[in-house]
Order: C-alpha cells, then structure tokens, then sequence
C-alpha cells in the first residue's frame, strides 16, 4: 500500500496552480501548430491546430464543398445550354437508272451552334436545385458539429495532459522528500532512536516512489500522444502545455430547463436536420413533377455545303414539350421513396431530441457535482496536512511509530489526488457543457 503513496503524492503542486489558474486567453501564437524545442503550446493553439488540421474536419469540408458543386450541378439545367458542333461527312449513294447503274460520292461540311434553354417543367428542376441548396446547408451544419466535437476532444485531452504533467512533476518532488526521510531516518536508526525495520521501510518507499515517477513519465507521455491525435499532429516534435482551465460557463447554474431552450436553438444537428427535411420537401416537389410535360425552347445556327468555301446557312427554332406518359411507375416508386426518407428525418428529430436533453442533463449535473466535489476536496486537503504534520511531530519525537506517519502521508496524498482530479473533471465537464449547448 505504501508503494502507492510515490505516485499519489505527485498531484501535490498542482493542485494549487490549477485552482488558482485564470480563465483561458487568446494566445499570441500564429495560426497552426509551431511546435519545437521549450515551446509552450496553450488551449487556444491546440484548438486552431485541430481546426486546420484534425483529419475528420478536414473530411467534413470536403464534403461541404462537394456540396457546394452539387448546387451548381443542380442549377445548370436551368440556364441557357449553349453547344458548339463541326463536322465531316463523306459519303458514297449507288442508284440503278434504266438498264445500266452509277454511284455518286458526297462530300459534306458542317458547323453551328444549338441552344436550349428550359422554360417550364412543374418544379422537376427547381426541386432538385431547391434540395441541392438545402442539403449544402445541412452539410455546413454537419461540419459544426464536427467542430464542436473535435474541440470537446481536444479540450478533454489538453486537461489529461496538463494533470499528467503535474502528477510527474510533483511525482519527482516526492521522490526528493522520500529521500530526504530516507536519511533522516537513517540518523535515527544510527544513533538508536528506531529500529532497523523503519530504514528498510524508508528504503522501500524510495524506490516506490522512484517507480512512481516512471509511471508518471508514461501517463505524461501517453497523454501528450492522445492531444496530438485529437488535434491531427501525430508526428508533432515535443512541447510542453500550459496550465490552463476553463471559466465557468456562462449560465451553467441555470435551470437544465432554460439551457434547453438555448440548446436547441444552437446545436447545429438540429438546424442540419431542418435542411435534411427541406432538401427532402424539395425533392419530393420535384419527382411530383415528374407525373408532368417539360416544355422548353430550342434554336440552332449553322453553315453547310460539299466544301469548306461553300457552305449555306440554315436557322431554325422551336418549342418542345415532352410528356412522360407510362414509365413502369418509376415515378410512383421514387415519391414513395421519398416520402418515406421525410419520415426518417422527423424520427431522427425526435430522437435528437432526447438526446440532447440526456447530453445537457449529464453536463449540467457534471458541472455541479465537480463544484462541489472541489470544495469538499479542498477541506479533505486541510485537515490531512494538519494530520501529516501530527504524524510527523509524534514520529519526530518517539512517540508515533512508522505505520501511523506513512497512514497520514497516505491520506494526505490521496486528498491531493482528489483535489487535482476535481478541478480537471470541473474543466471538463464545462467543456462537455458547451457542447450540450453548441456553443463554440
């Protein structure tokens, strides 16, 4: 059990510095991620990092801008179609006159221009661009909330870098205090005062902690690799993190009731499934169309003859109207289709829903909870160091033994542990709390 004091008492010094840390600040960094030598990466450049470059974003704009081109795909049908031709055409006719028969070769030139232009179709093509716009409108929502969940992870992981920092740098302070004890103990024993079995003990919680700060070694390291994932850089050469936490947010001591509202009007999965209905509307409107004519217009230009010097101009224009009378209900089976997608997207709401109050529920109750856990870790913290510093007056002196000094070295460090893991589970949950909210 003593083994474990090393690694614990290694949350010492940072519990204070994270207590009183200020509010998180703009750093004056460039943008991305210029990491070299002792540079001091802060929360803001890790979050820009991650915008630019964490892979799943990256993915999530391409998609935007693909359907950024699917609009224009879409609005294309709607404009003038203009269409450039040239050509050649060699031929040879045989024909039969009276009893005998002949053949005759042709030489044909040609070049023009066609246009088309779309005037009337009940909503076939204005639908499909209609739902080009509305699922580009989706996907841009989609894309920030890709964001808002990238910066949740970033900034979960930031906080378990900074905590594992401070657990291996108080982890070699207590190595140090361990060897200290080590041979002040070992005077004791020298001059009679205690036995040799608490020189062994001494001895042995040396070497724990000692284990205690390779351990804290890997979890910094481990730790620092998970930042660099979440924010896409994981070949990033070594820094080192600030110490940084979150402000409180505003309005986290509201009722869940009044942060719903917000919660709803913000998330962006919501405003993503308005435009997935609406693209879905739009697509509707435009297969109903299809049970209707397309009238369009057309005209063309071009010259032709046997030679290129040759050649004979013809114009002509029209109006065309297609109707689509019988086409084995392809029609029928694609309204059906849709109608039935215009369904999922109203469940998918309604689950939606739910879960955002589930999401806003766990985060405003982490928010509390890790508030007062914090407060509560603080006292624990006071009255273990005024039970240390008894332990160690009554070993000091002859009257306590090594069993009770390591029980309040123990006690002290786990409340340290407590102290340390409550701030970072404070920042963490407002970090889960801004996302419940959409908030950036």
């Amino acid at each position: 059990m003593k083994g474990l004091v090393a690694l614990v008492l290694c949350v010492a010094g940072a519990q204070v510095a994270l207590a009183q840390s200020a509010p998180v600040s703009a750093a004056p960094a460039a943008p991305g991620l210029d990491l070299g030598g002792a540079h001091l990466l802060t929360l803001e450049e890790a979050l820009r990092t991650a915008h630019e470059r964490e892979p799943t974003l990256r993915q999530s704009h391409a998609t935007t801008e693909a359907s950024a081109a699917k609009v224009d795909q879409a609005r294309a049908p709607l404009l003038p179609q203009l269409v450039g031709s040239a050509g050649y055409t060699h031929g040879v006719g045989n024909f039969a006159l009276g009893a005998g028969a002949g053949a005759q070769q042709t030489d044909i030139f040609k070049a023009g221009v066609r246009a088309d232009q779309l005037i009337y179709d009940f909503g076939q093509t204005t639908g499909k661009f209609d739902a080009a716009k509305a699922t580009l409108s989706a996907q841009a929502d989609n894309e920030r909330a890709a964001s808002l969940l990238v910066a949740l992870n970033v900034r979960s992981a930031y906080f378990s870098v900074v905590g594992a920092k401070a657990l291996l740098e108080v982890a070699t302070d207590t190595l140090a205090n361990q060897q200290r004890h080590q041979t002040q103990i070992q005077g004791f024993v020298e001059v009679g005062t205690r036995p040799e079995i608490d020189l062994a003990q001494a001895r042995t919680d040396v070497a724990n902690a000692r284990l205690g700060v390779i351990q804290a070694d890997g979890a910094y390291r481990a730790a620092k690799a998970n930042l660099n994932l979440a924010m896409g850089t994981a070949d990033a050469p070594d820094y080192e993190v600030s110490a940084q936490t979150l402000a409180p947010v505003e309005g986290e001591d509201k009722p869940t009731a009044v942060l719903m509202d917000e919660a709803l009007a913000q998330r962006p999965e919501f405003a993503g499934f308005e435009q997935q209905r609406r693209a879905q509307e739009a697509i509707l409107r435009s297969i109903d169309g299809g049970y209707w004519p397309t009238l369009s217009a057309s005209t063309a230009l071009n010259d032709q003859g046997p030679r290129v010097d040759n050649l004979a101009w013809n114009w002509n224009a029209g109006l065309n109207l297609n109707w689509p009378i019988f086409q084995g209900g392809i029609t029928k089976g694609q309204a059906r289709e849709a109608r039935a997608n215009l369904q999922l997207i109203e469940a998918k709401l309604d689950a939606l829903r739910g879960q955002v109050r589930v999401d806003l529920d766990q985060a405003w109750l982490g928010v509390r909870t890790a508030k007062e856990a914090q407060v509560a870790a603080d006292e624990v913290v006071v009255n273990a160091r005024v039970r240390l510093g008894f332990a160690e007056g009554r070993y000091a002196t002859g009257v306590g033994n090594a069993i009770e000094l390591a029980d309040a070295q123990l006690a002290l460090s786990n409340a340290r542990a407590q102290a340390v893991q409550a701030v970072f589970n404070l920042a963490t949950a407002r970090a889960q709390l801004l996302k419940a909210l959409g908030r950036p």
